[in-house]
């Protein structure tokens, strides 16, 4: 009798775990394409209007307790980056702002990342890219940086703090080595050097200081090697607002240029000089938008 009444529980136990199988692996990749509730606050670099970085601070204030933590590590004099950009978010009107540089030793400690708990905003400085990366990719910190973005926060940055945000990220470097005043003078295979930036944006490569230092070159090798990442080119005092329906709103003074190469038939000779044909441009101003979905401005 105490057999008969075991069977049909395990029978029920072995059907309710192939219903939570099948549950789960069906709805799996519905939850991997949940968008971050948060948004990318990207700035070209050059001067930054008053009125780009109210913007910001408005932002950090709808999400968590509405500080802003600035991370100037990119910087070559990050404590007086840090206190500087502190001084203006307060001024701004930010509830609270601080800073903290950290190096690669400090952001693998997992109470550090506890610093950045609830924060409204996160801001990088400009400076050298690579240098965040070399502190804090894969760490704790980077982590904690990608955990607020999902909860609602903004993330932001300038120059360096811009670039950073992809997932395949701009070095600044390039493999030929040119004369002074000579860099980037073509587009060709393999000459520029990237790394892994930080992933916030995995469709497109994020170029700064664009038209202003004449980038045109290196964003166009780039995307002929990835066709299937937009070239996005900011110019100094413009940023563009990602928004969590991946479109984004270009603000400031200059202008956002976009390259698209999906389309196009690309060839690289044995001299890696590359043809493009059929490349995408659009040049984008103050208040205009674009889907990073479905490739084109609203």
């Amino acid at each position: 009798m105490q057999q008969s009444k075991k069977l049909p529980t395990i029978k029920s136990l072995i059907g309710l775990i192939l219903i939570l199988v099948v549950f789960f692996s069906s709805s799996w990749p519905v939850l991997a394409q949940v968008r971050p509730r948060g948004y990318l606050f990207i700035i070209g670099g050059g001067v930054r209007p008053e009125s780009m970085m109210k913007r910001f601070v408005e932002l950090a204030t709808k999400s968590g307790s509405g500080r802003i933590v600035v991370l100037p590590m990119a910087s070559a004099t990050p404590d007086e980056t840090g206190r500087h950009l502190v001084e203006e978010f307060l001024q701004l009107g930010a509830k609270e702002a601080v800073y903290y540089n950290f190096n690669r030793r400090e952001a693998e400690k997992y109470p550090n990342a506890r610093l950045l708990a609830e924060s409204g905003g996160i801001f990088f400085s400009g400076g050298v890219q690579s240098r965040i990366t070399e502190a804090i990719l894969d760490t704790p910190i980077h982590n904690m940086i990608k955990e607020l973005y999902q909860k609602g926060a903004v993330i932001g940055g300038t120059s360096a703090g811009a670039a950073v945000m992809s997932e395949l990220m701009i070095t600044g470097d390039e493999a030929r080595k040119p004369e002074e005043g000579h860099e980037f003078e073509t587009i060709e295979s393999g000459n520029i050097i990237v790394s892994r930036g930080l992933g916030l944006i995995n469709s497109a490569v994020i170029d700064q200081h664009f038209a202003t230092r004449k980038r045109h070159n290196r964003l166009i090798s780039i995307i002929a090697g990835h066709p299937e990442l937009l070239g996005i080119g900011i110019d100094e005092s413009t940023a563009i607002i990602v928004y969590p329906d991946e479109t984004f709103e270009v603000i400031g003074s200059k202008n956002v240029i976009v390259y698209d190469a999906k389309k196009s038939k690309i060839e690289v000779r044995r001299d890696k000089a590359i043809s493009i044909r059929g490349l995408t441009m659009h040049v984008l101003l103050e208040g205009e938008r674009f889907d990073l979905k479905k490739r084109r401005p609203l």
